[in-house]
């Protein structure tokens, strides 16, 4: 991938980011994702992410705010979740 100079990045380094995760309900989903994140963000921890259960409770959604570094650091975490069997999407 080739790297966007920071002249024409629409995100300004370093700053904090909205991810949302969803996957099916689970009772390690949240504490899962917590793990994931904290390897691309040592900083991150639960108070920053809001938790929703869809309408019929099968799903539950997740936001979480990191603190956005570079974009291989967001990269990196798209990809991990991404390719995470406990998620569905990633946006």
């Amino acid at each position: 991938m080739q790297a966007i100079p920071p002249s024409e990045s629409l995100i300004e380094y370093p700053s904090d980011f909205p991810i949302k995760v969803m996957g099916p309900t689970h009772i390690d989903f949240a504490a899962t994702i917590v793990q994931v994140v904290q390897k691309h963000d040592a900083d991150f921890h639960e108070g920053k992410m809001e938790v929703r259960p869809s309408a019929k409770g099968n799903y539950t959604g997740l936001t979480v705010v990191v603190r956005a570094t570079s974009r291989e650091q967001l990269d990196a975490l798209y990809t991990e979740l991404s390719g995470h069997p406990m998620v569905k999407i990633v946006m």
